[in-house]
């Protein structure tokens, strides 16, 4: 496991009432394979789904349609597309305009214009040359009071008090009075509104929007605009009631105000969307009302989605309703990482986990509720998300699993609460309710949207016939539903498939190579996004990827299916042998398809030299299991090797590049110390060697080198070994020195990193103990291969085996007696293995939690000192006097302790 921190890990997945927080981001936590931004109005693109912001922000600004650009371009006769009248209007500096008026303009879009665009359009320029001396000031300005919930110190900028207020209200009025065009009049009233609104003159604002806004009569953008703003000033006034109702108005009429008019409507009346339906009168207004009581209380959307279908089938935003809803239910099926709990708790497992074969298909029992801590909740939580419907302990079991294990529908699943996030049924049953209104709404509606709807929630349901057949039978010309189709097609084909085979890996590369070849990277903007913190949103060619690594390992193909999640270099943070060897033979493989070749075999990356890369792993695992010819025979064809494939941040070259070894730097192979055959003076992983080991004396053995590599290493274990094989003082040493370098180098020695591809013995998975019988924690698939522990445990029997032929063989009392510590200290080992297999299952909420604790505190030590201790009590009862065990009493606490 790499060194992360991941004790908090466990919480990502319980948020606050936003769902959000620092080091979470749930709009990245699942497969997002129904495209929200296809419904057809775009002006609705912030009300789509999202949990990481309060509007949905991934779309592009220019998408929504700006109504007063779309005015302003009708209003010039379409002379100008919709970028240059935004430039125009927004962007042209008031001195171009100056100069096209005195009729010598320079800029090259009023040159373009030709000499009769300001006669014809005197009125429009003369007002865009007012609106630009405006703009500047048209900020309310910000009042300091002891209940502000901001500091502000004094902001550079204008404001609207700048202007002088009377001369202002004048300009524009005799502006407004002079011209004759209404839309242009009515654009100067909308000037005094909101000049009188900045200026807190809220009853002028109320006023001039009577007196020179509704008498033009006009409906357009200049109204809606100006209706905005009276909307401001009537809060303003504490007219709560007035203001939501016209903010209401600009959101239900207006394209790009309908996020600023939400939020004004939330600002101004608590219980503004029940008051707005009160007083709605026309069907739009009704069905825009229940639009945003369901936006706004997103519990069960459906009711309120049935009385906007009654209202108009084919409204856009009951659309909007729709896709959220299917976007939730994407969040309880479709999560970005499905793994089984190993915690070796059969009892309550709710699937297979750490059940025999034969057990496989029992029916998981359901604990009652009220039992149920808030951390075995959380346990519970994963178990049931993640279990799966049979055991992966044999190729044969796992070529039997053609169901579709990926998409298997968790037990419970999240309830439509603002509140609670639990999983429970009623997804399912919501699954079912909505699953019935898009099957309903298609046979009224004539946009073939509720048709794709339909087809996905099949999906969903793992129904794939049926989808697929929804999805031929619609004809549609929208290219945002083409694309959706087509993928949804895609995605039946491939999850509907039980068995990867050459010939279906051909078809994938012949007819979807799209969804599966590295295409060019796009340069992004300078734009700071969540994609550069998080990386990026999880795609479907991320979940495509998912389903064939799944179907893989179910086949028993465990070496393409850690590749099509993660790169050779990832062996090295788990080195297991047995999925090593899988993941070497696929290398090996002579002749690979265009699929294995091109999207398999790509995720084989620099290792320096791959043989050696390999010999290395499986020479360690050689170590570990005391075979040291074994392992002599690998490490000499990893000569090779050049240091584990880890990386560092360059500072030069400001980005991630290979790590470089020093020249006498532990490396993985080279610069082994020799006081790995040494013994600890005290446990102290962060210390120097020289500080928390000592050296034997290795004057008998001069093939021990200062610093060695594992080869050389290798060679003189065996060389220890042939000596050990003797009946002298010379062969009890060869024997304990053995010892000490299996238990240096097990999971409790300061060498604990040697043998299992690490470069240090800082914390990290490799070093916690192994917590389950299960040897491969990995269920579904290898994701995140990188942080979970997947190694063998070691074998401290091993260790103590050396030390009892070197205790039996010795004559000398004090090296008897650390030879017992040393087999005391290896008997500790493994009582902590049956420790950690073995967990207390007491509730915490337990009202005799504390007693059941104790009582399970003190079984456990009867079994540690019946079966764990006897080398500790047998140090203790015959060289109780020796100088070694008196040195050991004051250097180690738990064996001081243990003497008294």
């Amino acid at each position: 496991m790499k060194k992360y921190l991941l004790s908090l890990a466990v919480l990502s997945l319980f948020y606050t009432e936003s769902r959000a927080c620092a080091w979470s981001d749930p709009d990245y936590e699942y497969f997002n394979l129904f495209t929200q931004s296809i419904i057809r109005d775009k002006s609705y693109l912030p009300f789509l789904h999202s949990y990481s912001t309060r509007f949905y922000s991934d779309f592009k600004p220019s998408q929504i349609p700006d109504d007063n650009i779309y005015t302003w371009k009708k209003f010039f006769n379409n002379q100008l597309n919709y970028a240059e009248t935004d430039y125009l209007v927004n962007k042209m500096n008031i001195s171009d305009l100056n100069a096209l008026k005195k009729g010598n303009p320079s800029n090259q879009l009023l040159v373009k214009l030709g000499a009769g665009f300001y006669p014809k359009y005197r009125e429009a320029v003369d007002y865009l040359i007012e609106a630009k001396y405006l703009e500047p000031y048209m900020k309310i300005n910000y009042v300091e009071t002891q209940d502000s919930f901001y500091y502000r110190e004094n902001e550079s900028g204008k404001n609207a008090t700048e202007l002088d207020y009377g001369k202002t209200i004048a300009a524009l009025t005799s502006l407004y009075n002079a011209a004759k065009n209404p839309e242009i009049k009515q654009r100067y009233g909308y000037q005094l509104v909101r000049f009188n609104h900045y200026t807190r003159n809220y009853d002028a604002a109320v006023q001039a929007f009577k007196n020179y806004v509704e008498p033009v009569r006009l409906r357009g953008s200049a109204y809606f605009m100006a209706l905005d703003q009276l909307a401001g000033a009537q809060r303003g006034l504490d007219l709560k009631s007035d203001a939501n109702w016209n903010f209401f108005q600009v959101f239900m009429n207006s394209k790009n105000r309908k996020e600023s008019a939400f939020v004004s409507m939330k600002l101004s009346d608590t219980a503004s969307f029940n008051n707005i339906l009160k007083r709605a009168g026309t069907n739009q207004e009704k069905n825009m009302a229940y639009f945003l009581l369901g936006y706004e209380d997103f519990n069960n959307p459906i009711p309120t989605m049935e009385k906007m279908f009654e209202i108009d089938p084919d409204s856009e935003i009951l659309k909007v309703m729709a896709v959220r809803s299917i976007n939730e239910l994407e969040r309880s099926y479709l999560p970005i990482y499905y793994y089984q709990d190993t915690d070796g708790n059969a009892s309550t497992q709710t699937a297979t986990s750490g059940k025999a074969p034969d057990q496989a298909k029992a029916a998981p029992e359901e604990p009652k509720k009220e039992e149920l801590s808030f951390w075995q909740k959380i346990v519970r939580f994963f178990k049931n998300l993640f279990s799966s419907k049979k055991d992966k302990n044999s190729l044969e079991s796992k070529a039997d699993q053609s169901d579709d294990e990926l998409l298997d529908n968790p037990n419970r699943i999240p309830v439509f609460s603002k509140n609670n996030y639990w999983y429970d049924d009623k997804t399912k049953d919501f699954l079912d309710d909505l699953e019935k209104f898009t099957g309903k709404a298609k046979e009224k509606s004539k946009d073939e949207y509720w048709q794709i709807a339909d087809a996905y929630l099949k999906f969903l349901k793992k129904d794939y016939q049926a989808s697929t057949e929804i999805l031929n039978d619609i004809t549609t010309t929208n290219p945002e539903y083409q694309e959706q189709i087509k993928r949804m097609k895609i995605l039946n084909d491939i999850v509907s498939r039980p068995k990867i085979d050459a010939e279906y890996e051909d078809h994938l590369m012949t007819d979807y190579a799209e969804y599966f070849v590295d295409q060019p990277e796009v340069k992004k903007d300078s734009t700071d996004t969540a994609d550069d913190y998080y990386g990026e949103v999880p795609s479907t060619k991320d979940f495509l990827k998912d389903v064939l690594a799944n179907r893989y390992f179910l086949q028993g193909e465990d070496g393409k299916s850690f590749l099509m999640n993660n790169k050779l270099s990832d062996l090295q943070y788990n080195p297991n042998s047995s999925l090593v060897k899988s993941v070497e033979d696929f290398y090996r493989k002579p002749s690979k398809t265009k699929f294995e070749e091109q999207i398999i075999a790509k995720n084989i990356d620099d290792v320096g030299n791959i043989d050696a890369f390999f010999a290395v792993i499986y020479g360690d695992r050689a170590m570990r299991q005391a075979d040291f010819e074994k392992a002599k025979s690998y490490y000499t064809k990893a000569q090779g090797f050049k240091g584990l494939p880890r990386t560092e941040w360059n500072n030069d070259a400001n980005k991630v590049t290979p790590l470089q070894y020093l020249a006498n730097t532990y490396n993985g192979f080279t610069n082994i110390s020799d006081l790995v055959f040494g013994h600890n003076v005290w446990e102290s992983f962060q210390s120097t060697p020289e500080e928390s080991m000592k050296r034997e004396d290795y004057s008998q053995f001069p093939f021990i080198k200062p610093s060695m590599n594992k080869l050389e290493l290798a060679d003189a274990l065996l060389q220890l070994k042939r000596i050990g094989s003797g009946k002298d003082a010379k062969a009890a040493t060869a024997n304990q020195l053995i010892g000490n370098l299996l238990y240096n180098t097990s999971i409790l020695g300061y060498y604990r990193q040697l043998f299992v591809m690490d470069i240090d013995n800082t914390n990290g998975g490799k070093y916690d103990f192994w917590s389950t019988e299960r040897k491969n924690p990995y269920q579904y698939y290898y994701k995140n291969f990188p942080d979970r522990t997947y190694i063998e445990p070691d074998n401290f029997d091993l260790a103590i085996g050396y030390y009892k032929k070197a205790f039996d063989l010795s004559a000398n009392r004090e090296q008897k007696a650390r030879a017992l510590f040393q087999m005391a200290s290896a008997e500790q080992g493994k009582y902590y293995q049956y420790e950690a297999k073995h967990p207390s299952a007491i509730d915490y909420s337990d009202p005799k939690y504390s007693e059941k604790s104790d009582a399970y505190q003190k079984q456990l030590d009867q079994i540690k000192n019946q079966k764990y201790r006897t080398n500790f009590a047998l140090l203790k009862s015959q060289y109780a006097d020796t100088e070694t065990a008196k040195d050991l009493m004051g250097s180690c606490s738990y064996f001081g302790y243990f003497m008294r």
